[in-house]
């Protein structure tokens, strides 16, 4: 059996009928397959590559069957899209290797009948590629990038819509380039220099952020997790973009901070830096094991300041009643902006999503609203590009809440400032991720 190729069938598996995330799933068959660095990377790039090119490769596969997806078992679908990615997507992978360790996979998890089945469907796909040719012309223009680029028809439609056909490309092909690590520096325990230099030491190759002042991205790095600088709490894994939030939010050391949607604790320990872990933030969320990962940031950081409280953000009004000086609402949203980051995210999402989204991030603007004291700060965020979940969502609140004013938070940012009140930031534009951001002030 082929360990890679096996422990790749496993994380697919877990993604597509358990709804597990593929970073988790991989990672966990990653722990318990033992694999080279090679076949690390070999089964990465294949449960990946395989999470992220979901519809594409179920609409290839229709070409070739004479039975409904549906009809077929769950994990011989998921032995057809890793075989189906190997002969479309990896031209290195011999046909042969794709439809052979197909067979055997199979073998392992079906009858005789299934196993001639899966060897006849990837051999034909091999034989006659033609057959999943996509469709060409001015009419199927949506239809052709949403396959060729491996997203869902209707968001790109959406995407045409509001950009225009090649912006709209160029933000499919970001989401399907990989995602450089980006850390922020704690700055609690050492500067961004020095920081720069004890990686180099660890043989990570690395460059300093040209967003923000505290932020290093990795151009190439070993294990993660082997890092003693890691360990030792020098710095946070955290997205560019969203290191900008902290200083939009811009808190004072002793003030009272509202973290009203914290976890896992990233932009909240990114304020208590800021702060220079001298003052009160309280972080919520409503999940036990997401505050367990809120503390044990915070003990890794060595930071104090931090309590992690277990409750709904549209209740953080009525517990706290005009007490923080500044609250922050990231609020959940459709992750558009960071599709790069989560491969099987794209395929999970639905046009009714949004609207759903948008009623709940409009409950939890207004909860949070009524802790923010006289002259208080409330800012808003999210990782997503649509208008329906930023913009609306402030214009909406601003028009209810007449004791709230819009400020300037793109003349906030720490490197680059902006012209605009309301940021946003577009990937195909900014070369980041996706990410909102807006400040209000209460009168």
């Amino acid at each position: 059996m082929d360990k890679a190729r096996e422990t790749a069938l496993k994380a697919l598996h877990e993604v597509n009928e358990k709804g597990a995330y593929a970073n988790v799933a991989l990672a966990r068959s990653l722990r318990a397959a033992k694999l080279s660095e090679v076949d690390r990377r070999f089964a990465t790039e294949l449960a990946y590559g395989a999470a992220k090119a979901g519809g594409t490769l179920d609409w290839i596969l229709r070409r070739y069957l004479n039975r409904p997806l549906s009809k077929i078992p769950p994990m011989v679908r998921d032995i057809l899209r890793l075989g189906i990615y190997q002969l479309f997507f990896l031209a290195r992978v011999p046909a042969s290797a794709a439809c052979n360790t197909a067979v055997e996979m199979t073998k392992r998890c079906s009858h005789a009948g299934t196993v001639k089945f899966v060897n006849a469907v990837l051999r034909t796909a091999a034989r006659e590629p033609e057959k999943a040719a996509f469709p060409t012309g001015k009419a199927h223009e949506a239809e052709n990038l949403a396959l060729s680029l491996q997203h869902p028809e209707w968001l790109v439609r959406r995407w045409i819509e509001q950009f225009g056909y090649e912006e709209a490309r160029a933000l499919c092909e970001f989401d399907n380039a990989q995602a450089t690590l980006s850390l922020r520096t704690n700055t609690l325990k050492i500067t961004r220099d020095k920081l720069l230099e004890r990686l180099s030491k660890e043989g990570v190759e690395a460059e300093p952020s040209a967003w923000t002042p505290e932020g290093i991205l990795f151009l190439r790095h070993g294990s993660l997790d082997a890092l003693e600088s890691l360990q030792q709490g020098l710095f946070q894994v955290q997205d560019e973009s969203s290191m900008l939030v902290a200083h939009v939010l811009a808190p004072e050391p002793g003030e009272f901070v509202l973290d009203v949607c914290s976890a896992p604790g990233g932009k909240t320990t990114h304020i208590a830096a800021s702060m220079g872990d001298c003052g009160r933030i309280v972080a919520l969320d409503v999940h036990e094991h997401k505050m367990r990962r809120i503390a044990e940031n915070c003990e890794r950081l060595g930071i104090k300041s931090v309590e992690p409280l277990l409750l709904d953000a549209r209740e953080a009004g009525r517990r706290f009643p005009r007490q923080a000086d500044r609250v922050l609402v990231d609020a959940p949203c459709s992750g558009l902006g960071v599709l790069r980051r989560k491969p099987d995210a794209r395929w999970r999402k639905r046009p009714d999503d949004l609207a759903a989204l948008a009623r709940l991030q409009r409950e939890i603007l207004s909860s949070a609203a009524e802790a923010v004291k006289s002259g208080g700060v409330l800012v808003y965020s999210t990782c997503t590009i649509e208008r329906e979940e930023n913009e609306a969502v402030v214009e909406d609140f601003l028009a209810r809440h007449e004791e709230f004013s819009l400020e300037n938070a793109g003349e906030l940012l720490p490197l680059k400032k902006r012209p605009e009140q309301m940021l946003q930031l577009y990937p195909q534009r900014d070369g980041t991720d996706g990410f909102f951001i807006a400040r209000m002030r209460r009168r």
